[in-house]
């Protein structure tokens, strides 16, 4: 019983207005009313792959609204997500370079990224994950974060939790937003959008486009690496009787970064002139209706991923292409959700996903390799069951069987308790979820991959409570959370010094390689996450501490080491105070402790402390402008060996709304 009182994190926090009533809407439609706003005692979030009240939901979740979003100031979606409890990363430099998220110490591509309700994920990635490098904050309106084993409802790769991401969505008949700011390393970003809605029809349009000269990727390099991206989305969602409607979603991006790597003549890691540019489309059709009475909604869905990657280096002498990939997704989907009786909600589906993917590392001494391509398929159908059984005690199970083309049928289950008491001002909480992930099309068939491998597998568990004080101005809580994972797959180098007797992996058709993906067997990872905001007067407190613990269980050299750049304790604060005349400032610091580069523990990374500082000005109800200084103290520090980061800058911006 004391284990269970340790406590989730879950903070959520303010929501806008709310949209049209949900009983009106499908699934789909409930969720985006849901970055609308409600009662801080009665936020809605998403970790049911439905509208639920937040003392309902036993998971952990973190929300984040487009208040909190403008509040940060931030570009990048991976630097918006550090700010919550149990999430790191690391970068290959700076924004739009190859960025690693993790969740709860997780793998990056044991998260699964969503964006208006497409999952995200590159077949012809690594691990088959979804880089967040390319993300910028956009026409972003929320973030959900949910952390621990969600594969239930969310499907393979959902080992350490979901990002779920949603766009903006008009409220009124006409209405546009202009946001455009200027800063350091002659850095731009100008983005918009315009949109309607009305009884029967909603649409919006967005654009954006972000520039820097960057800093060297490269912690010791002298010369600068870019980057330009440029943003489209669109949506619209029309009515076409009462109770059915149609929804169009997509999402474009278009990212150039500058990179350093080995350039030729010497293939020694430095500043080279190479380029990488990644061209993603996340497009989604759906149909919602209602049955019933409108207790049964609906959705049949069609979703569509493509991330077109290739990297260019003029100084190569035969071929300038050193990689080119491309994976696509496919993905068909029926949903129901089912309202049983008060307090009694069903969640049902079934999804069919086809994944390619080709790649390629053309060089000078391979100017025209054979690509690899591959192709795989899964099938999926879950069920879940979410009841109030006692007053203020609601119960979730579900259970999800997987069909792999190649690796066969799993049947993961998952298990969730909410129980709110003193009419809702404690709220404890529980969940064990289980987690399977096929081995990516890269990780099998790509002049690393390694047929051989076995699936990845997980158990994890949370509990916590959370506490909320002074008439709801305040709230504490804390979470233990534990997860084992088998079969975790990782890269293994080759020396050169091998023979095909003693290291088979390490030859591929006869011919040395310089490494393989195998499964390393067994990772541990555990910790607590805590959290605590206040809001008093003008001052707005919030902080979170995490501390993870991880271990290779593996037998072998690194028996007992620490996973890789996952810092056992990070921890953030933002204290904000809004002055009587309306300017709103704020300090955030960020901390994350030492962590270590590699497997075998042999390089550390040492800890930093990041302090930004940020104001905002409402001129009137139309225009706001708003400025930062990032990395206050010019920090130098690495989240990866030999990568730079951003030292000192200075932004400035201004906000329209129409």
């Amino acid at each position: 019983m004391r284990n269970t009182l340790l406590a989730t994190a879950a903070t959520t926090a303010l929501i806008l207005t709310a949209g049209q009533a949900l009983a009106e809407t499908s699934p789909a439609l409930a969720l985006e009313a849901a970055a609308e706003a409600t009662p801080v005692g009665d936020v809605i979030v998403t970790a049911n792959r439905s509208v639920q009240a937040a003392d309902r939901v036993g998971q952990s979740v973190t929300v984040l609204t487009a208040q909190a979003i403008e509040a940060n100031q931030t570009v990048a979606v991976a630097d918006l997500l550090t700010r919550t409890p149990g999430v790191t990363l690391s970068r290959n430099g700076g924004v739009g370079a190859t960025t690693a998220l993790r969740i709860r110490g997780a793998e990056t591509d044991q998260t699964v990224a969503v964006i208006d309700g497409v999952k995200l994920n590159d077949p012809s990635g690594t691990g088959g994950g979804y880089n967040f490098g390319n993300l910028l904050v956009g026409d972003i309106a929320r973030v959900e974060v949910l952390r621990g084993a969600q594969s239930t409802l969310w499907g393979s790769q959902a080992i350490g939790g979901v990002v779920n991401i949603l766009t903006a969505e008009p409220t009124r008949p006409l209405e546009a937003s202009l946001d455009a700011e200027a800063g350091s390393r002659g850095t731009t970003y100008l983005r918009g959008g315009v949109g309607g809605a009305s009884e029967r029809a909603t649409w919006r349009l967005a654009a954006s486009h972000y520039d820097t000269d960057g800093f060297s990727a490269y912690a010791r390099g002298t010369e600068d690496d870019g980057y330009e991206n440029f943003g489209l989305s669109g949506r619209a969602n029309v009515r076409v009787v009462d109770g059915v409607s149609v929804d169009l979603r997509a999402v474009y991006s278009d990212g150039t970064v500058d990179i350093d790597g080995f350039p030729p003549p010497t293939y020694s890691f430095g500043d080279a002139r190479e380029t990488s540019r990644t061209r993603e489309l996340v497009a989604y059709s759906g149909l919602n209706f209602e049955l019933l009475g409108g207790r049964l909604n609906n959705r049949v869905a069609y979703a569509y991923t493509s991330t077109d990657r290739e990297s260019l280096n003029p100084d190569q002498a035969v071929t300038d292409i050193t990689f080119n990939a491309e994976g696509t997704n496919k993905r068909y989907e029926y949903q129901g959700v089912l309202d049983i009786r008060e307090g009694w909600t069903a969640t049902f589906g079934a999804e069919h996903e086809d994944s390619a993917f080709t790649s390629a590392s053309p060089s000078d001494f391979d100017p025209d390799p054979e690509p690899a391509t591959a192709e795989a398929s899964i099938d999926g159908v879950y069920a879940q069951l979410q009841a109030e059984v006692l007053p203020g005690l609601t119960l979730t199970g579900g259970v999800r069987r997987d069909e792999h083309d190649t690796f066969g049928g799993k049947t993961l289950g998952q298990v969730a308790a909410a129980w709110a008491l003193n009419d809702g001002a404690t709220i404890l909480r529980a969940s064990f979820g289980q987690g399977f992930k096929a081995p990516s099309l890269y990780q099998l068939y790509s002049e690393y991959g390694n047929t051989g491998l076995s699936p990845e597998e997980a158990d994890g568990w949370d509990a916590g409570v959370e506490q909320r004080l002074l008439d709801g101005r305040a709230t504490v809580s804390a979470t233990y959370f534990s997860r084992e994972t088998t079969n975790q797959i990782d890269f293994v180098s080759c020396s050169g010094t091998e023979t095909p007797e003693a290291a088979p992996l390490c030859f591929a058709d006869g011919a040395p390689r310089f490494g393989y993906y195998d499964n390393i067997a067994l990772t541990e990872a555990d910790g607590v996450e805590a959290a605590a905001s206040l809001t008093l007067g003008g001052f707005d407190i919030q902080a979170n501490y995490t501390r993870t613990n991880t271990e290779n269980r593996t037998p072998g050299a690194n028996l007992g080491r620490e996973l890789a750049r996952r810092p056992k304790d990070a921890a953030n604060l933002v204290v904000g105070y809004v002055w009587p005349f309306g300017l709103s400032t704020s300090v955030a610091v960020r901390y994350a402790g030492d962590s270590f580069d590699n497997a075998s523990n042999a390089t550390r990374l040492d800890g930093y402390t990041l302090v930004d500082l940020r104001a905002s000005y409402p001129i009137n109800d139309t225009l706001e402008i708003y400025g930062r200084v990032e990395n206050v103290g010019d920090e130098v520090y690495e989240t990866t060996r030999n990568y730079g980061v951003a030292g000192r800058g200075t932004f400035v911006g201004v906000r329209a709304r129409f």
